[in-house]
């Protein structure tokens, strides 16, 4: 480990990370460039042309997008999206993943070994059966509908890497706890849960970036007042072709949030991430 550092904290290493970044940085530029030019200058060159002419920039398009009820209406869809589906999927496998790690009942390991094997099947072999059965429950169209598909096949990846990450923990910290009169409840909340907060805060940024950037499963299960951002802008490329001044600021809108909650979380994911790898 040692070596390790020692390589990437040399100059020439920490210039090559920075170039990497600049190129990886690059199209997130153009983008928000290209959502503050009009439809008449992006025609008429590509975004690197602000540079030449910086008169071109102007926050018309989002002003303009702020009218735009379909889009204000789908941003906010995806919003009643990710976020109950991410906090149920957090919730519930937390729950989940310390029963399997740390309590004894009948078919536990059965049980679990089912969740993994879950872990493989995609999510195109549960659409038209779950669409079916969404339609007769009176779900299919709508929001819920939509959370609790994400919620579903959400749950086994959760469940895993939380039980993983709670065995790991010292088996004497919890026995501790219990003979100090702790009930089972009372140290999931107030041991487990803090020790655990990287492996959380991981999951639910993994959680939420693919519910929000989801598209396949709201274009099956969302109707027209339930879509969420990404089936929006797809439908505005179907019906419009060439209205970038319409796409490109929401295209940011849609990027900039995952963004923000990323780096909000930032650090918690990174030990989350990194947790086990290094003794």
């Amino acid at each position: 480990m040692t070596a390790v550092r020692r390589a990437l904290s040399s100059s020439l290493v920490q210039a090559f990370l920075v170039l990497i970044g600049l190129i990886w940085l690059t199209p997130l530029a153009g983008l928000f460039l290209s959502s503050l030019r009009s439809s008449q200058d992006t025609a008429e060159g590509g975004w690197w042309t602000v540079f030449a002419h910086p008169g071109q920039l102007s926050f018309d398009n989002y002003s303009a997008l702020l009218e735009n009820s379909g889009i204000t209406q789908s941003f906010w869809n995806t919003v009643l999206i990710s976020v109950p589906t991410t906090f149920l999927v957090v919730v519930v496998a937390a729950l989940a993943g310390y029963a399997f790690a740390w309590l004894e009942f009948p078919g536990r390991d059965a049980i679990f070994l089912v969740v993994v094997a879950l872990l493989v099947i995609p999510v195109q072999v549960g659409l038209l059966p779950v669409a079916k059965l969404f339609g007769q429950l009176g779900l299919f169209g709508s929001i819920p509908g939509v959370v609790l598909f994400h919620v579903a096949y959400g749950l086994p990846f959760a469940v895993f890497l939380l039980r993983n990450y709670f065995a790991e923990m010292p088996k004497e910290m919890l026995e501790a706890a219990r003979m100090d009169g702790g009930t089972e409840w009372r140290i999931f909340l107030q041991l487990v849960l803090p020790v655990a907060r990287p492996a959380i805060a991981s999951l639910a940024v993994f959680q939420f970036l693919w519910v929000w950037n989801d598209m396949l499963v709201a274009l099956l299960f969302a109707n027209s007042g339930a879509q969420p951002l990404t089936v929006e802008l797809q439908s505005q490329i179907r019906q419009f072709g060439s209205n970038i001044d319409v796409l490109a600021p929401g295209a940011f809108l849609s990027l900039v949030v995952p963004l923000v909650v990323f780096f909000a979380f930032q650090r918690h994911f990174v030990q989350g991430v990194m947790a086990g790898s290094v003794k």
